[in-house]
């Protein structure tokens, strides 16, 4: 029986635990797991809460990332573990404040937009939240821990008595590989058999979690999860099913693959099915009636203005119009209430890449990083060749973010103006404020060659919404102070700047000859409901709160002022490029688009599908579940705004998902240069 005597042999005996194989692993496999556990507390967006198989998959994934470092000897063990311990910790940090924005998580072709994180700034910051530290608590217990043991061994010297003291000490460098007075050969056996055991130990924990994170997963993708791996389905899903570590696995896995095999490979029925898909949407589509062409010649002015949302349009607090300049283009403009944006990861890259070619973005990643050279059907380039236009992109920012330099110049744009373009004179949030930024893109487009194609966007209204105090002109009242009510001050500011440029536009002789289409890049990422309540004045329900994240305003302003009032049918992002091509006079039906034509008459139906699965024909409203399946997800009937029978959605449902697939393989596959090639 080993026997210390003192402090000096409980340091020695605590220092000895540490040092043998299961405990500090153990410790390192339960520190992880229970970070794991505090993110998915904080993912309120999550309807699905850790039952007994998710944590059997976190602790399993966690020990198959580090059975390995059981194979080391204790000195490298210890420091493979810390240095896994930080390495995960970071990850799952980072995970945690990109979902608090995004909504999900961090993918490899996330990964590989690294350089803009810098860029972010206050955005980040203002993401990051005290409690956050509790991801770096058994640091600090390892650190306590650590000064305590040198506390107590300073205290008591290299003195210290005990009659058994030398045999702990040898249990110690047995422990660390020392050999003390055996002989060689005992000494070989002896390495040996600490070489077995390590191995051992290794392939027993490597066993344990395979069964531990493969057992579970297995067992949902033969229930309710079945198809899950083969669709497009949101990224939350796939984390209700494989947990964070085993979502980035299978993420990175897929990536490898996508790159291994180059260009997905289509089969021949499968490019006969989707050429028929869009063989029939053409015929929806490529209505010519009275408006077909009644504006050809026209310049067109597209304005992608940043997280502006359609909730706020026609409101007021305190008395005044938060969009008072909006709200009188809606005078003698089309309005769209019901203007969904389509986005994915990519958001505002999303945004202008589905309005541009009528496709739906990836759901993984932005198009523009991952496939900026296959070929697209884009508006730019179609009015350079059909209409002769000039076509220039304008923002304020780097040029490298969302590889607008090299994406641009696929679409065919003429030039793209960006931060270095612009004179700071108006230094504001992210980059130069959008009154600036439109009076001097103004001063450009007087002297382009006409028509002209001319598309901005916008940067004052992004998060996290802090403009300097001499730019704030509305009294927020109750969310003075509160990121909401940054929100609504900075939109009004947006407004105010809409306003200078219409004014711009008149005093240089361009508004009677202008298509204005004006609309939101997606939603603001300020998902407290109780703010929304208090703003509206009403309680909300998950209806209510899925439609105000999604909607974004359209405004479309022509010149001769005929076409004005509100359209309630449902539009979306997708639908921009065929509407305008219809109103200049040049037909869609040669392009691969899968967008509605908003001018194609009041009985054309109209489906509208998210990125995320949900959709919407104007009489019927889908929201999936966090499990994505359909039969868990919510139908509902927009007359009533009640829920109705799940089987009501099941058609449009199969359609939207069909919709989804077609157009990522479109993408994926570069499958239009194909199809140009057969033609």
């Amino acid at each position: 029986m080993l026997r210390l005597t003192g402090d000096r042999g409980l340091a020695e005996r605590i220092n000895w635990l540490l040092r043998i194989i299961p405990f500090g692993y153990i410790l390192f496999v339960l520190a992880i797991f229970l970070k794991l556990r505090m993110l998915h507390s904080q993912l309120h967006a999550l309807y699905i809460d850790m039952n007994l198989l998710d944590n059997l998959i976190a602790i399993g994934s966690v020990m198959l990332v580090s059975f390995w470092t059981l194979w080391l000897p204790p000195r490298g063990r210890s420091i493979a573990l810390a240095a896994l311990n930080v390495l995960l910790t970071a990850l799952i940090f980072s995970d945690l404040v990109y979902y608090r924005y995004f909504r999900d998580f961090i993918t490899v072709p996330v990964l590989l937009q690294a350089g803009q994180v810098g860029e972010l700034g206050g955005s980040i910051r203002s993401l990051i939240y005290p409690y956050d530290l509790w991801l770096i608590a058994d640091w600090g217990a390892w650190l306590a821990l650590k000064l305590g043991m040198m506390a107590l061994k300073k205290g008591f010297g290299r003195g210290g008595q005990g009659q058994d003291q030398p045999v702990f000490q040898q249990a110690n460098r047995l422990a660390d590989g020392g050999a003390g007075t055996l002989s060689e050969a005992a000494r070989r056996q002896e390495r040996r058999r600490r070489l077995l055991g390590r191995f051992s130990a290794g392939v027993i924990a490597f066993a344990v979690g395979f069964v531990l994170a493969v057992g579970p997963i297995r067992h949902y993708a033969k229930t309710w999860a079945g198809d899950l791996f083969e669709n497009n389905w949101w990224n939350v899903s796939l984390y209700n099913v494989t947990g964070l570590l085993g979502f980035h696995f299978y993420d990175a896995s897929k990536y490898v693959m996508e790159q291994l095999s180059g260009t997905d490979t289509v089969s021949a029925q499968e490019q006969t099915e989707i050429k028929r898909w869009f063989d029939e949407a053409r015929s929806r589509r490529a209505v010519q009636n009275e408006t077909f062409g009644a504006y050809a010649g026209s310049n067109v002015i597209v304005i992608q203005a940043e997280a502006f949302m359609n909730f706020m349009i026609g409101k007021q607090i305190g008395g005044q119009e938060i969009t008072p300049h909006f709200n009188r283009l809606m005078e003698d403009s089309l309005y769209y209430p019901n203007y969904y944006h389509q986005t994915g990861q990519g958001r505002t890259s999303d945004a202008d890449f589905s309005s541009h070619s009528s496709l739906h973005p990836l759901p993984a990643g932005s198009v523009a990083m991952r496939y900026p050279s296959h070929t697209f059907d884009v508006l730019p380039r179609i009015l350079k060749e059909q209409g002769g236009y000039t076509a220039e992109a304008f923002h304020a920012y780097e040029g490298s973010f969302w590889n607008r330099n090299n994406m641009y110049q696929a679409m065919g744009y003429d030039r793209f103006f960006s931060k270095k373009d612009f004179t700071m004179d108006e230094p504001l949030g992210w980059s130069l404020g959008d009154k600036s930024f439109f009076r001097q893109s103004l001063a450009r487009m007087t002297q382009e060659k006409q028509p002209f194609y001319n598309f901005l966007i916008t940067l004052s209204s992004h998060h996290p919404y802090t403009l300097p105090a001499d730019k704030k002109e509305l009294d927020t009242g109750e969310f003075e102070g509160t990121v909401f009510g940054d929100y609504l001050q900075s939109v009004h500011y947006v407004d105010a700047a809409l306003g200078e440029l219409v004014e711009g536009l008149k005093q240089a002789g361009l508004w009677d000859n202008t298509i204005l289409y004006f609309y939101g890049d997606h939603d603001n990422s300020l998902t407290d409901k109780a703010d929304y309540e208090r703003f509206l004045g009403k309680s909300l329900s998950d209806l209510d709160m899925h439609q105000i994240m999604n909607q974004v305003p359209l405004l479309i302003h022509l010149p001769d002022g005929n076409l004005t009032g509100t359209d309630d049918r449902p539009a979306g992002q997708l639908d921009m490029a065929p509407s305008l091509l219809h109103l200049l006079g040049i037909s869609s039906a040669p392009y691969y688009m899968m967008g509605n034509n908003l001018f194609a008459g009041a009985e054309t139906e109209r489906l509208v599908v998210l990125r995320s699965g949900a959709f919407t024909d104007g009489g019927l409203y889908y929201i999936p579940s966090a499990d994505n399946r359909f039969e868990n997800g919510q139908c509902y009937d927009l007359e009533s705004r009640l829920p109705i029978g799940i089987e009501r959605c099941r058609a449009p449902y199969e359609e939207a998902q069909t919709r989804l697939r077609i157009s990522d393989t479109i993408i994926t596959g570069d499958l239009i240069a194909d199809f140009r090639k057969e033609n």
